[in-house]
């Protein structure tokens, strides 16, 4: 990875774009730090403190701590993720859709992407105002507001809904002029600036458990438990790296063919089917869908207060909850088949090995080989979603180990599970476009 961005910055073109993302990036950390007007930042940061293993402090780990400091950027991307996955379910389920995605070609996706960008803002006002709501309604019945009326509400749903419009804005630029999906990396730099403070946290819970089951003993972690944390994060990211590399490659052989005088075809090469073809997405997916309980507590008030209905409803959609688990656990499996289903089309590529004289030995062209590759695929995809939902579940099961032992490190390790396959997925992603461009740039040298 390193001995990737070194020839990276070697590229001039690619030096450029490399610079264009940090200063992009850069960007949105200076807009994570500007609060909006009209909202006491430190009764709400004091209350989402108290949240962190809810579903408010995984939005809060996601927008990189600008949910809980009510700043133009609170909402992140998550209004563009939620337009995005409607989007493409809409273009199931909607033949007009379905036929400007397949048959619209270059004018077909713009159109498209400018549905979802009109949706993007329709969502980023919905969920501003319920912010908003809960911001108003405060807890305990003290609102978070300074102060209340018309005017500061508009001011503070606007600021909310414009930022989120902006960050949709710079994550298309990343992707155009930049390295690598403009979305993903915004998501990545919020997660990876949030990792000092959750490391934070985890200390002081550890030491914290420490003093509480042995009131005389050192509050000094011992070396043997820090390398133990270490060992089992790059564990865990080492698997993480094997499981995106892994693939089945399926042996395809091109037949003889002549063509005037000459003679094409006859060598043996292979389809390579990745184990995790979806990347990251199902997991964003999943998170952006599993946060609409949340997202629909902003709206009532009652939802605040301890005993009530929706309180409790909440509270039955936790983070650290069997239920929420569950769900995150099947939202992931359905989103690792959904992508795969759109992104891979085994009748489309039966016709084009048929078109160009190749076969799967043992499978006659057409109906038999895409049949034989829908059922790789599914075999394949089951393994990959299984993969993703344990790791990022993995984490949760051991914080609520820990917090049932009495250590509150728990509550950032619940959330960490998510953050950590975000992060993996998104840097070998990037590293895969670097290295793709540089292999476009020096494609002579393979030649020679």
């Amino acid at each position: 990875m390193i001995q990737t961005m070194r020839n990276a910055w070697k590229v001039p073109e690619l030096r450029g774009k490399l610079l264009f993302t940090v200063f992009a990036l850069l960007i949105f950390r200076l807009g994570s730090a500007v609060p909006v007007p009209f909202i006491n930042v430190d009764m709400l940061s004091d209350y989402m403190t108290a949240q962190s293993a809810s579903i408010f402090g995984l939005l809060n780990v996601m927008s990189g701590d600008a949910f809980a400091q009510a700043t133009v950027f609170a909402l992140s991307i998550q209004p563009y993720i939620n337009s995005s996955i409607i989007i493409q379910l809409l273009t199931i389920a909607i033949p007009a859709l379905e036929r400007l995605q397949k048959e619209g070609g270059e004018e077909g996706k713009k159109k498209l992407a400018a549905i979802t960008r009109y949706a993007t803002v329709g969502i980023a006002l919905i969920q501003a105002f319920g912010f908003y709501t809960m911001l108003r309604v405060g807890s305990g019945g003290t609102s978070f507001l300074s102060t209340t009326g018309i005017w500061p509400a508009f001011v503070i749903i606007a600021a909310f809904v414009a930022g989120s419009a902006f960050l949709m804005w710079l994550g298309e630029q990343i992707t155009e002029f930049g390295i690598g999906n403009g979305i993903s990396i915004i998501l990545f730099a919020g997660i990876v600036a949030r990792g000092p403070s959750m490391v934070g946290s985890m200390i002081d819970g550890v030491r914290g458990w420490i003093a509480k089951s042995d009131p005389a003993a050192s509050l000094v972690l011992h070396p043997a438990f820090i390398l133990l944390i270490v060992a089992g994060m790059l564990l865990l990211v080492a698997f993480i790296v094997f499981m995106d590399n892994s693939e089945r490659r399926i042996p395809v052989q091109y037949a003889k063919r002549v063509v005037g005088r000459k003679m094409y075809g006859g060598q043996s090469s292979h389809l390579p089917i990745k184990v995790n073809m979806s990347g990251v997405l199902p997991i964003i997916f999943a998170q952006s869908i599993a946060s609409i309980p949340a997202t629909i507590g902003m709206f009532v008030p009652s939802a605040q207060t301890p005993g009530s209905g929706w309180y409790t409803f909440l509270q039955v959609f936790d983070s650290r909850g069997w239920v929420y688990c569950i769900v995150y656990f099947l939202l992931i499996v359905f989103f690792s088949y959904f992508y795969n289903t759109i992104q891979f089309n085994p009748i489309e590529v039966s016709n084009n090995l048929k078109k160009n004289g190749g076969f799967v030995p043992g499978f006659r062209p057409g109906k038999p080989t895409s049949d034989f590759l829908s059922k790789v695929v599914s075999r394949i995809t089951m393994f990959g979603a299984l993969y993703l939902a344990v790791v990022a579940l993995l984490p949760t099961i051991v914080g609520n180990i820990m917090l049932l032992a009495g250590s509150s490190a728990g509550r950032s390790l619940a959330i960490g599970g998510t953050s950590v396959i975000i992060v993996v997925g998104v840097a070998l992603e990037t590293v895969k476009a670097l290295e793709a461009q540089l292999m476009m740039r020096h494609y002579k040298g393979f030649l020679e």
